[in-house]
């Protein structure tokens, strides 16, 4: 029996890996990945390596054709074998899938033939058609529905994982291949043998694991329910409701560069590591380095730069990307490419990791499957088109020397032109897509990047407030700010001005609404730090609803409290931390500070008696709480005078008004007469 109130021990439920044939099938998963990838890497080099004899152009269009085989079985072919798939018992279709591919894979040294690398590889993807449907089907049927996103999570690591892990050991298997040619000639004869036959049997591992897996369903299902559109036919529905929206437009459209990006550089890597002097071992180490990189910007990227608007830092990324890769087309050393290649990778992955969060976060809950949809069909196809049409770009230009006194002291070839081409877009890409989504218009970027890389939040530049003029009155109750405010309102419009008069809380609707809850005596239990959120809140709608438009007109905004009130009435008045006052005010507003603070210092006591009697939840704290209050102003004012312009609340009215004039015509725009009749005029007093 359990005793009331304690706290019972909760048993931490078992890793998703625990279920043993889910382990099973992740085991085939990751077997599977390692030998597609490592698949994907010798055939393109061992294309190359067979039609190196042939000329630039020839080994540029075999690249090419490897990676048109490989992508469009998938484009055409994909709904018609997922709509088949699910007929047969998934585990023996995946059992005899593995076995084909394994056959396939084998034939390829044995046959040593570029034209049969070419029909291989469209069978050996027309077989992964059948097997990924049975697959994902499983999936859902070996482990519970609350562990499925766990147990996704865990196929898209070894999905991407073993990358750079069979790249790596693309590289280990080149140069062992190379070692023991001498003792077994035929492995001399394409160089990427043993990779191949370590990749068929990586094949046929998973068709051993397969065969023991007995819990796989054998359910079938009605064609209704896995038919699926076209992957053209995705895109095009997909562009319907995405291209409607801006910000998902430009996070897409940034998303598909940065991809296109990191497909440039495998499209063209084999034959550009050859031209730099490097084999296929070199070759492996480039392709690893992209999808290092790649792992390296998806998890260390959101994590650099956090004061960094993740709207900027996602185009920025972009941007650079395309710098660096224009980079990697011009330098034409192995080591400084390898380097390159692992910052771009680190570009790309930032960026898409970036953006699949903001996608999650900004697209409807409705929309968000399909939205994913479209992004992964139209990263396909681009892929595609990337990777077959970079070598096919490559082989049509050809190669060029730059020759001096009769020897070639630079040499610019396709691969390097399509490599600072895609550059160049991607840095294209990557501009549209900060402007379509940026957050911070007006806000130098350089400025932002300075305070980011500090660890500071950004300050408003000047130059967007630039057009108008803010001033904020701020004060103890009873003060009299609001009369001076309104006074300096009518007296400036005398003089030909456009002012906005406004306050806080509650100059807009949900300040309205903000402000009844946090002036109602009746919310007397409100804790100091909602308070100061609250506070908050109506202030971030402030700015962004009245202040900044009336400024980017060219208004002058004179605004009755602002974000010092918080400083003084939350930091000091209920002893919040102030730095968190800051941070969150900060935040808020954008950084964006008053032209002039004009602060009326009013002792308390004289102003509470002005008031005759509490009539909100604020003004019914006790005197000990408003000194508090009235010390920080103060100390505020003393901290930035050059800001601030202190008069002392217990001088007659008319002479409040003239010190707040005078102040005021230093810094106007336009000259203003020395003496207007409104500034010793009588306006009624209106209670703070």
């Amino acid at each position: 029996m359990t005793t009331p109130g304690r706290n019972t021990t909760r048993r931490k439920p078992p890793h998703v890996l625990a279920n043993a044939p889910f382990r099973k099938l992740w085991t085939a998963m990751s077997v599977c990945s390692l030998g597609d990838w490592l698949n994907i890497i010798a055939l393109t080099a061992l294309a190359g390596n067979l039609t190196a004899g042939s000329g630039y152009k020839v080994q540029s269009f075999a690249i090419g054709g490897v990676f048109v085989a490989k992508m469009l079985p998938a484009v055409l072919l994909g709904p018609l074998a997922g709509a088949f798939a699910d007929r047969f018992d998934r585990r023996l279709t995946m059992f005899f899938a593995d076995l084909a591919r394994f056959a396939l894979v084998l034939s390829i040294p044995l046959v040593g033939a570029y034209q049969w690398i070419i029909v291989a590889t469209f069978l050996v993807e027309c077989v992964n058609l059948f097997w990924v449907p049975a697959k994902d089907a499983t999936v859902p049927n070996l482990v519970p529905r609350e562990r499925l996103e766990e147990a996704n999570q865990l196929n898209l690591l070894v999905t991407y994982g073993t990358a750079p892990v069979a790249a790596l050991l693309f590289a280990v298997l080149s140069v062992a291949d190379e070692l023991l040619s001498g003792f077994v000639p035929f492995l001399g004869a394409g160089d990427t043998y043993l990779a191949l036959f370590v990749n068929a049997f990586a094949y046929l591992a998973s068709a051993v694991i397969i065969f023991t897996l007995k819990d796989i369903s054998k359910a079938t299902v009605k064609a209704t329910e896995i038919s699926t559109p076209s992957v053209l036919k995705q895109i095009v529905d997909g562009w319907r409701f995405v291209g409607g929206d801006r910000l998902v437009r430009g996070l897409i459209i940034g998303m598909l560069g940065a991809f296109a990006a990191g497909g440039a550089v495998v499209g063209v890597a084999k034959i550009y590591v050859q031209q730099l002097g490097g084999g296929d071992p070199a070759y492996g180490v480039v392709f690893a380095a992209v999808f290092a990189g790649m792992a390296s910007g998806m998890f260390f990227g959101p994590r650099l730069l956090r004061e960094l608007s993740r709207r900027r830092l996602f185009g920025l990324s972009i941007i650079t990307a395309g710098v660096v890769l224009a980079a990697v087309a011009l330098v034409h050393n192995l080591a400084i490419v390898v380097m390159l290649t692992v910052l771009l990778g680190a570009c790309a992955g930032t960026a898409w990791i970036i953006g699949y969060t903001m996608i999650g976060l900004e697209v409807e809950d409705r929309l968000r499957g399909r939205t994913f949809s479209f992004l992964q069909s139209l990263a396909r196809v681009t892929l595609l088109l990337v990777v077959a049409v970079t070598p096919t770009l490559a082989g049509l230009f050809g190669r060029h020397e730059v020759v001096f006194r009769r020897e070639a002291v630079y040499v610019f070839d396709g691969s390097s032109l399509v490599l600072l081409v895609g550059g160049v877009l991607a840095a294209v890409v990557g501009f549209v897509a900060l402007r379509q989504m940026d957050d911070r218009r007006g806000m130098s970027i350089l400025a932002d990047l300075v305070a980011a890389v500090r660890g500071q939040s950004p300050t408003q530049e000047s130059a967007e407030q630039s057009r108008g003029m803010f001033i904020a009155f701020e004060g103890g109750e009873g003060s009299g700010k609001t009369t001076q405010s309104r006074l300096l309102a009518i007296w400036l419009r005398d003089q030909g001005f456009d002012v906005v008069q406004t306050r806080e809380p509650g100059s807009t609707k949900v300040g309205m609404r903000l402000r009844a809850i946090l002036l109602d005596a009746v919310h007397q239990g409100l804790s100091a730090r909602s308070e100061a959120l609250l506070y908050a809140a109506d202030r971030a709608e402030h700015v962004e609803k009245v202040i900044r438009p009336a400024l980017h007109r060219g208004s002058l905004v004179i605004s009755d409290r602002y974000v010092d009130s918080s400083l003084a009435y939350q930091g000091a008045g209920r002893a919040l931390d102030p730095a968190d006052v800051v941070r969150i005010n900060r935040w808020a507003t954008g950084g964006l500070v008053p032209d002039l603070t004009v602060l009326i210092d009013t002792p308390p006591s004289v102003g509470l008696a002005r008031l005759g009697g509490a009539a909100d939840r604020i003004e019914s704290e006790p005197l000990e709480f408003h000194e508090r209050v009235r010390r920080e102003f103060r100390a505020l004012a003393a901290a930035e005078p050059d800001r601030y312009l202190v008069v002392d609340g217990t001088l007659a009215q008319e002479q409040i008004s003239l010190l707040i004039y005078d102040r005021v015509r230093e810094i106007l725009p336009d000259p203003v007469p020395e003496e207007s009749e409104d500034a010793t005029g009588t306006i009624p007093v209106i209670r703070d």
